[in-house]
C-alpha cells in the first residue's frame, strides 16, 4: 500500500478546525500534479482552492461535495492502476477506523495569547521556531489576527510569525486613541517591545500596510523587511463607501454585499465570515473603535496618512502586492512608485491577495524575507 497517496483536509492557520469541500475540480480516474487546484474548501474565512499534496490518479472521493470535516481527515485517495480497488478499499478502511475525529477537532485549535503593553492588552497568534528576525503580520481595517489563516503556517516553517490584533479589533484593547495611523504604529512599537521583538520583517494589509510603513519611519530600524498587501498610505483616494459600510450595516444581506467589495469573485465571501464581522461589531466597544478609526484615518473621505513620498527614507527593502481587481485602495497606487520597490500585481485578484492568491503572496514574502 505504500503507494497509496492519501489527500487530506488541509490545515490554514492555527484557528482552522475543519473545512467543507464546495466542489472537486478533478474526479476519479483524473491524473493529477502535485500543486495542481483539486477542490474548493469552505472555512470559517473564506473559499480557497486546495492544491494536491500528491501527483497521481485519484482512485476514491472519500468525502463528496457538501461534507464537512475536519483537519486531517481523509478526502481523497491517489494510486496507481498497479494498486488494486479492493487495496484502495482496505486502505481507506484503515484510515477511517484509526481516524480520532474528536481529537483531530480539538487539537486543531490554536489558543492565541496575550501582551500587556502599555496602550493595553493584545491579542495575537505565534506560530513557528525558527532562527532570524521574526514575521509580523498586521491586518486591515476591521481585520483580526485570523486573517492570516493561508499565510502563517506556510511563513512559520522558516521564522516564527507572529499575527496580531490591532487595538479596536478582535481580542485587542478597544481604545484606539485619536484613531490616527501613527497611534496604531506605536501600538504594534509596543507590542513589539513586550514580546521582546527588537527587528522584524513586517507584513502588513492594507491599514496595516501604512501602520507598518509608520512604524518604520517614526523608529527607524524597526524593519528588516516591509512587504506591503494592497496597502493604505501610498494616494489620496479609498472607497469609502466600504468603510462606512462596513461600520454601519448589520443585516447579512446588506452586509454580505459590502464584504463582497474585497474580493474579485464575490463568491469567495461565506456566510460564516459575514457573521463572524456581525459578532466582532457586537463586542463591547468595537463600533465606537472603527467609528474612531474612520475618523481619524480616512476623515474627509480620504486617507490621511500618506508615505508615498517618504519612502526613500525607509532603508529596509520594500516590497508591494496588489490585486488588479482592488476595488478599496486602487492598484494605480502602485504605478508610480520609485526605482527599488519591488511590485507585484496579480490578475483576478482583489483587495485581499493573501487570501485570494496566498501561494503566490506566500511565496513572494518567502523569497523577500530570504
Amino acid at each position: 500500500m505504500s503507494e497509496i497517496r492519501p489527500i487530506v483536509m488541509p490545515k490554514w492557520g492555527l484557528a482552522m478546525a475543519e473545512g467543507k469541500v464546495l466542489e472537486w475540480q478533478a474526479g476519479v480516474g483524473d491524473v493529477v500534479s502535485e500543486g495542481q487546484e483539486i477542490l474548493d474548501i469552505e472555512t470559517s474565512k473564506i473559499v480557497n482552492s486546495h492544491e494536491s499534496p500528491v501527483s497521481g490518479k485519484i482512485r476514491r472521493i472519500v468525502v463528496d461535495e457538501g461534507g464537512t470535516v475536519p483537519v486531517g481527515a481523509l478526502l481523497g485517495v491517489c494510486a496507481p492502476e498497479t494498486v488494486s480497488d479492493a487495496e484502495i478499499e482496505d486502505y481507506v478502511a484503515e484510515f477511517l477506523e484509526n481516524f480520532d475525529w474528536e481529537a483531530a477537532s480539538e487539537d486543531s485549535v490554536a489558543e492565541p495569547e496575550f501582551a500587556d503593553t502599555p496602550v493595553g492588552r493584545i491579542r495575537y497568534l505565534r506560530q513557528g521556531n525558527g532562527e532570524g528576525a521574526p514575521i509580523i503580520l498586521v491586518h486591515g481595517f476591521g481585520g483580526d489576527c485570523m486573517g492570516w489563516s493561508f499565510n502563517q503556517s506556510e511563513l512559520a516553517e522558516f521564522r516564527p510569525a507572529y499575527a496580531i490584533d490591532l487595538p479596536g479589533h478582535g481580542g485587542s484593547e478597544k481604545n484606539v486613541g485619536d484613531g490616527t495611523v501613527s497611534y496604531l504604529a506605536r501600538s504594534l512599537s509596543a507590542f513589539l517591545d513586550a514580546v521582546g521583538i527588537r527587528r522584524a520583517h513586517l507584513v502588513g494589509h492594507s491599514l496595516g500596510g501604512a501602520v507598518s510603513a509608520a512604524l518604520e519611519l517614526e523608529s527607524p530600524g524597526t524593519a528588516e523587511s516591509i512587504s506591503l498587501i494592497a496597502p493604505a498610505g501610498l494616494g489620496e483616494d479609498i472607497n469609502i463607501d466600504f468603510i462606512d459600510g462596513f461600520i454601519s450595516q448589520r443585516r447579512m444581506r446588506k452586509l454580505r454585499a459590502v464584504l463582497e467589495m474585497l474580493v474579485a469573485d464575490s463568491s469567495l465571501i461565506t456566510d460564516t465570515m459575514v457573521e463572524d464581522v456581525n459578532k466582532f461589531k457586537r463586542l463591547e466597544g468595537s463600533a465606537e473603535a472603527l467609528a474612531a478609526l474612520r475618523n481619524g484615518a480616512f476623515s474627509e473621505c480620504r486617507q490621511q496618512f500618506r508615505f508615498e513620498e517618504r519612502l526613500g527614507a525607509i532603508s529596509a527593502p520594500v516590497q508591494v502586492i496588489w490585486g488588479r481587481q482592488d476595488r478599496i485602495l486602487p492598484v494605480a497606487h502602485a504605478e508610480s512608485l520609485p526605482d527599488g520597490i519591488r511590485r507585484l500585481v496579480l490578475e483576478d485578484v482583489g483587495h485581499m491577495p493573501h487570501m485570494e492568491s496566498a501561494g503566490e503572496v506566500n511565496d513572494a514574502i518567502l523569497s523577500f524575507v530570504r
